[in-house]
Formats: C-alpha cells, sequence, structure tokens
C-alpha cells in the first residue's frame, strides 16, 4: 500500500476537516478520524500519535517513546510474554517494545483499516513480520482464544471503545491467568471549583467526546477507572493520574515549536493555536491522563 492509495483528494480532505472541527454536531467514528488524520502526525521522525510522557522529554519524539517506555516498565514486559497491543495505531509502539524488550510475541488489533495496511508495511521493512502480527479487528470483540497472552496494553486508545467495559471483559478473557493489564488512557477530571468552572469542564468534554469519538459510558474520573477494571474481574489495580507529565508540557512544546503544528493539516492547526493564548490548566481543566494497571487473578 503506498500512502496516497487510499488518500481522499486535497479539497475533498479539507472539506471534510472543516465539517468535522467546525460544524457544531458532527460526529465522526474513531475509524473514519485516523483516516482523515493518516500520517498527519505531529511526532517528526516517527508515526507516534499519543500526547507523550514529558517527565523526561525533550521532544514530542521522546515523549511519545517516553509513554510506551512507561507502559512496558509498568507491564514488566519480558522475553517470557505474549503482547497484545490494542490500538497500534502505526506500529511504532510495538517495534519499539519488541528492540527494546525483547517480547517472545506481538499481536496488534486495530479498527483502522489504512492504520493496519501501513503499519504491516513498516513492521516487514524492518524485518519483524515474524514476530509482530498486526491484525483489523475489534477491541470489544477480539478474535483470539480464552488465555492467549501474557500482557495486554492500550496506548492511549481505550477511550474511543465502545464501551471500555467490554473492552476489559475481554481483555480479561484472553490474558493468561496472572497475566497484567496496562493502559495509558484519557479519563475525565471530577468537577472542582466555582460554577463557571464546571460549567467549562463540562461543555469541554461534551465537546471532546462528540468530536473524538468518545461514548458517554467512557466519562470516567480516577476513581471510577478504577472500580470498572475491579468489577471485569481484574485484581491488584491501581489507577493514577499522570497529567502533570502530559498536557502542560506538551502545551508548552507547542508553544514554543512552531514546527511542532506545521505537520498538521491547515484546518487542523487553528483551534490548537488558539488555545496556546491560554494557560495549559484552562485548556486541559476537564481532562484528566491515567495510567492504570491490573492483574488476571491466578486461580
Amino acid at each position: 500500500m503506498t500512502e496516497t492509495s487510499t488518500r481522499p483528494g486535497p479539497l475533498r480532505e479539507t472539506l471534510t476537516y472543516f465539517w468535522w472541527f467546525y460544524t457544531p454536531f458532527s460526529r465522526m467514528s474513531a475509524s473514519d478520524i485516523y483516516d482523515l488524520v493518516f500520517t498527519n502526525s505531529y511526532s517528526e521522525n516517527g508515526l507516534y500519535l499519543n500526547l507523550g510522557y514529558w517527565k523526561n522529554a525533550a521532544n514530542i519524539d521522546e515523549a511519545c517513546q517516553g509513554m510506551a517506555t512507561l507502559l512496558a516498565e509498568t507491564g514488566e514486559l519480558g522475553p517470557e510474554h505474549d503482547l497484545l497491543d490494542v490500538g497500534f495505531g502505526f506500529a511504532d509502539q510495538d517495534m519499539y517494545w519488541l528492540e527494546r524488550f525483547g517480547p517472545r510475541s506481538i499481536t496488534g488489533i486495530n479498527i483502522t483499516k489504512s492504520q493496519v495496511e501501513l503499519a504491516r508495511k513498516r513492521v516487514a521493512d524492518r524485518g519483524m513480520s515474524d514476530r509482530i502480527d498486526l491484525r483489523e479487528g475489534s477491541a470489544t470483540e477480539m478474535p483470539f482464544e480464552a488465555n492467549r497472552f501474557d500482557r495486554v496494553f492500550a496506548l492511549e486508545s481505550a477511550f474511543h471503545f465502545h464501551p471500555r467495559e467490554r473492552f476489559f471483559a475481554e481483555a480479561l478473557r484472553v490474558l493468561r491467568p496472572g497475566g497484567r493489564i496496562v493502559l495509558a488512557d484519557m479519563a475525565r477530571m471530577p468537577p472542582a471549583g466555582g460554577m463557571m468552572q464546571r460549567m467549562n469542564q463540562k461543555n469541554t468534554w461534551h465537546f471532546y467526546s462528540m468530536k473524538y469519538d468518545v461514548p458517554k459510558e467512557n466519562a470516567d474520573d480516577v476513581h471510577s477507572y478504577a472500580r470498572k477494571m475491579e468489577a471485569a474481574g481484574f485484581v491488584n489495580v491501581r489507577a493514577e493520574s499522570i497529567r502533570e507529565h502530559v498536557f502542560g508540557p506538551l502545551h508548552r512544546y507547542m508553544a514554543r515549536e512552531p514546527k511542532f503544528l506545521e505537520r498538521w493539516h491547515p484546518p487542523a492547526r487553528f483551534p490548537y493555536k488558539i488555545a496556546l493564548k491560554f494557560d495549559a490548566d484552562k485548556v486541559y481543566s476537564a481532562y484528566d491522563y491515567l495510567l492504570a494497571v491490573g492483574e488476571k487473578p491466578k486461580a
């Protein structure tokens, strides 16, 4: 597959961006969104799409890989593990995990066909197809037998799943006893402050969930997120906010690196240029970013 084979013409692409971003009640599925964005990603050297973990990062590439590192280290990923990556994007993290942590195998599922096709090509070009198996499929109806994997990772994808609880159930099913699930995921901040601040949080979350295909069932804060994992059957659950290492540093990076937004399609830049005129605490007041981990009971 070439990058031009599935791309709409320039006019249609531009009109679709305007319809998506600027029409008040327009909605797109997650698959359609990622088909549209395709390789207009904001990382410079790869095709990562996550917001990045900025604790020790100086640029977007280091931050995106830092988020992948955080998941792998939290999951204690190693050579004895069969890993399932749910929502793998263009497989940057899978190729990195294979090289850095050396799991026995990596299987990926992704609902966006254009990403699956390009990711397979990239993996093949790196000579990794014997260890990385990428498939088109749903996170809530996984095409795998029970007790198939030692680790299930979802790097900034589970907020799209319809609903996330169904994904938790499927992840528990396909994990082997003692296996671990690790997620980096968008969540909702609990309402705080005065009436105007609470209203801004509510409206911001509503707009975000409508534009980015986030089901209403997925409007969890850190506490309800952990409870849902436990209700699905996971034990030793831990969910913690890492937002201080995500939103603020990314916001400041965008402000000081004008080339960052230049890699985006022009209509997609404008809302973020407006957002950069405000403090990060205000722009991201509705959002939390969680690192969550749980285990399937051993018996």
